[in-house]
């Protein structure tokens, strides 16, 4: 009678297992229809693995919410005498297709387990279930493929919900952009001057519709004119409403007619009042002098502008570190000289020296300067369009990798008489 009874015990052990199976099943699914949190979905998990499976070792791998391509331990059990590892086992975990018994000779992570099983959504796997010891190793086959049906349900449903917030923060980040954008467009001029004592052309593609770089002048009555370029850190509405409140500083302090160095001392404490030193802005600010045909100009941590004339170029160098980084500036030098005829001015952003052509070379400051030699005699815009065309003949088919904006200057000088 003995093997009867055995036979008895064996079909009642399975039908309890396949009635927990069930149980459970049908209890996760509700949570999973009442939105219940991952966290929860994973205590569930666990609780029915250690105490009704009798599991004493287990790891679930799943995809990490910031990046596809990381994996990291979304639940537990036994792993407290375990070194979990530094590094991301996506590229080891990559290999197992199917249901593998483990057979590890060395000390790594997946030594301490005995079977590992893939959890795939359309061939795309979404999940993995590192099982180690049961403390009753009897119906392991039937334990391992409960263990296989329930992580399936559990590890779609967080797949699912990691897919929802990846939705949700697109969305908002979309929404981000789209207002940035808005707010961004208000706040560059959409004229600029043309006189026939000088004339400002401008390149402006920010990235993705939204960057961080400005520009922006004002023309005073007694023949002044002040123009600038800066690029903030950051971007999105962060970006977008210190600039703002950026362009509020400018107006406001370049309307007080200070000097120059004033009114860089002043806004760079505005700019670090908003910001606490955790933003930053490079810039260029310029005054031209129409009646000594002076330019003053102080370059605050921003690439070199180009001045072109009839002998070769300069670059305007003197001025300070970036605004903001610091309440007060240690060092401040304002540049002073005299405009050689037909002078030409370019400003422009870091956004035009990152670019790159299909061999990977970047548009360098040389390649940059080298142009610039050939413009001398040009208006503004006409210099502008060139550029445009050079750059696009090197990008080829790469796109821009950053916000890309030129300001350019023609000074004409109050030569009477000259055709242009």
């Amino acid at each position: 009678m003995t093997k009867p009874i055995s036979r008895i015990q064996n079909l009642e052990r399975e039908l309890h297992l396949r009635q927990l199976q069930v149980q459970r099943l049908l209890q996760i699914t509700q949570a999973i229809n009442n939105n219940v949190a991952a966290e929860d979905l994973f205590g569930m998990y666990r609780v029915f693995l250690r105490k009704e499976l009798q599991l004493t070792r287990m790891a679930l791998m799943v995809r990490s919410s910031a990046n596809d391509n990381a994996w990291l331990i979304g639940a537990s059990i036994g792993l407290s005498e375990v070194k979990i590892p530094t590094i991301d086992l996506g590229e080891k975990l990559q290999h197992f297709t199917r249901t593998t018994v483990l057979e590890v000779e060395d000390e790594s992570f997946f030594s301490h387990f005995e079977y590992i099983v893939p959890v795939l959504h359309k061939e795309r796997p979404i999940a993995y279930i590192l099982i180690g010891k049961f403390e009753d190793q009897e119906d392991m086959y039937e334990r391992v493929q409960i263990i296989t049906t329930i992580t399936n349900v559990i590890a779609v449903a967080i797949e699912n919900k990691r897919l929802f917030r990846r939705q949700i923060e697109q969305e908002r980040l979309e929404a981000d952009m789209d207002l940035g954008a808005k707010v961004q467009k208000m706040l560059i001029p959409e004229r600029f001057p043309m006189r026939e004592e000088y004339e400002i052309s401008t390149i402006y593609q920010p990235k993705l519709g939204v960057g961080g770089d400005y520009i922006d002048f004002k023309e005073f009555d007694d023949g002044k004119l002040v123009f600038c370029i800066g690029d903030f850190t950051g971007k999105g509405v962060s970006a977008a409403l210190l600039m703002a409140n950026f362009q509020a500083n400018f107006h406001t302090l370049i309307t007080k007619r200070s000097s120059l160095y004033d009114f860089v001392s002043d806004i760079n404490k505005a700019v670090y009042k908003i910001t606490n030193g955790e933003r930053f802005v490079t810039f260029f600010v310029a005054e031209y002098d129409i009646e000594t045909n002076e330019l003053s100009y102080v370059n605050a941590g921003h690439p070199p502008p180009v001045l072109v004339h009839e002998n070769g170029i300069k670059l305007l160098t003197e001025g300070t570190l970036v605004l903001g980084s610091i309440d007060e500036l240690p060092i401040l030098e304002v540049g002073k000289l005299e405009l050689p005829s037909q002078a030409l001015i370019l400003t422009y952003t870091d956004g035009l020296t990152d670019l790159q052509n299909i061999a990977g070379e970047t548009y360098e400051e040389e390649i940059l300067y080298r142009f610039m030699r050939r413009q001398h005699g040009r208006s503004a815009k006409a210099v502008n369009d060139a550029l445009l065309r050079e750059l696009n003949d090197f990008r080829q088919n790469n796109e821009f990798p950053d916000d890309l904006t030129v300001l350019t200057c023609r000074i004409f000088g109050k030569v009477e008489g000259e055709v242009q």
